[in-house]
């Protein structure tokens, strides 16, 4: 890779990733969710996520984001969609792409990095969530 330092005219947003793991039988769903331990929303539930390193690829950073805050590896994630809406961060302009994957059952979790908590929750019946993870949820429902 080039160490060239390039001028743009146009402010670059940050780039995330946040992870959607979903469980079980389509009666009782399940999706993976983790507690924030810093701001912003700290204390919240959020899907598991994080910044996407400097000359990262964008699976590179979900599959690293999801086992630093859940211990979890060697799902199989599909990229679904992104989310860019200005304001969605507090922090600045920040683009995500989510990734998913469809799993049988549940999976032993435990939280690490800036994650407090990690935990499974009804898909049904979520808290609230921090960002504007409930419409990336509720956009990979309708799948």
């Amino acid at each position: 890779m080039s160490s060239a330092k390039y001028c743009y005219d146009y402010p670059r947003p940050a780039v995330t990733v946040d992870l959607i793991l979903i469980a079980g039988k389509k009666s009782d769903r399940k999706i993976l969710l983790i507690e924030r331990k810093n701001n912003p929303f700290k204390g919240m539930w959020a899907l598991p996520g994080g910044f996407v390193d400097e000359n990262e690829d964008l699976i590179d950073a979900a599959i690293r984001e999801l086992k630093e805050e859940t211990g979890v590896e060697h799902v199989p994630l599909t990229q679904t969609g992104a989310f860019g809406k200005p304001g969605r961060d507090p922090r600045g302009h920040t683009v995500s792409i989510a990734f998913m994957a469809v799993l049988d059952d549940t999976i032993n979790v435990k939280a690490g990095d800036d994650a407090k908590n990690a935990q499974w929750f009804s898909i049904d019946n979520l808290p609230e969530l921090a960002f504007d993870h409930k419409e990336i949820v509720e956009k990979a429902r309708k799948g």
